[in-house]
């Protein structure tokens, strides 16, 4: 019998959220035993208005300092409660950098990680000569020029499927470093630089250490090619370093209409 087969069997529906959070304070995503953690807060909160214990799943474990403003979970619960209710009352419960925006009854072989088709980060760079007070949490701050449009076009050679060993930490433990990168852009506004990326998965530390490589492009330390060759490496050794997580935001994961679409994270009831 299937996790699923076996939850219905048992009374029990599955619940899926999407939630966005400042990551600042927190050891990441993953629930940790002697640090705070996103599920944690979630599962502790998600259980008090269910009166029972909660463990809820993420689409991505964003690493600690890392922020979301499309994170997806799912938990299963006997609990019978309205869309409303489970969002009124989670959030009730939340502290106030952790918020949960849509409520949704799914299907019980709905699995927000294994389910998702994509996942999508943005990585925001902060371009000016003095740091900023307001900005620090959110961005890495880069003193020297950088040429965002050289950066772009360096970036490009890794949109496909590869191998990104060269982008792996060295703690990574997918089973393979093979992953699809659909799409990725540069672009500069002001003194804010902002990278989009698209994937069917990340690897740990994936995109901030292509972040970390890029900048070294376009700063003018590294010529536009040396991507390329960074990546035909497979080498983590040979690429730049890993951009720091506050510039890091999860903005949402993807999933088959017919279990998540549009309409079914629309205005609770």
């Amino acid at each position: 019998m299937t996790a699923a087969a076996a939850s219905a069997a048992q009374g029990q529906r599955r619940i899926a959220l999407g939630i966005e959070y400042d990551g600042t304070a927190y050891h990441g995503w993953q629930k940790q035993p002697h640090a705070s953690s996103i599920q944690t807060e979630l599962n502790r909160a998600i259980g008090a208005v269910a009166n029972e214990a909660i463990e809820c799943v993420g689409a991505g474990r964003t690493d600690a300092g890392v922020h979301a403003t499309g994170q997806v979970a799912h938990f299963d619960t006997r609990a019978v409660r309205s869309r409303r209710s489970w969002l009124l009352g989670i959030n009730s419960r939340l502290p106030a950098d952790i918020n949960v925006r849509w409520v949704t009854p799914v299907a019980a072989d709905f699995h927000a990680r294994f389910s998702a088709r994509y996942r999508a980060y943005h990585y925001r760079l902060l371009n000016r000569p003095v740091r900023s007070a307001l900005l620090r949490n959110r961005a890495w701050w880069v003193h020297a020029p950088l040429d965002a449009e050289r950066m772009h076009s360096a970036a490009q050679v890794l949109v496909g499927q590869h191998d990104f060993s060269s982008f792996r930490a060295s703690a990574c433990q997918a089973h393979t470093p093979v992953r699809t990168l659909t799409a990725i852009t540069i672009d500069r506004s002001g003194e804010r630089i902002d990278l989009h990326c698209r994937a069917d998965a990340f690897l740990h530390h994936m995109v901030r250490n292509l972040v970390g490589s890029l900048v070294r492009v376009g700063v003018g330390v590294e010529p536009p090619n040396w991507i390329a060759e960074v990546l035909a490496a497979c080498d983590r050794r040979v690429a730049g370093p890993t951009a720091p997580a506050a510039g890091l935001t999860l903005t949402g994961a993807e999933y088959p209409e017919a279990m998540l679409s549009p309409s079914d994270i629309g205005s609770p009831e």
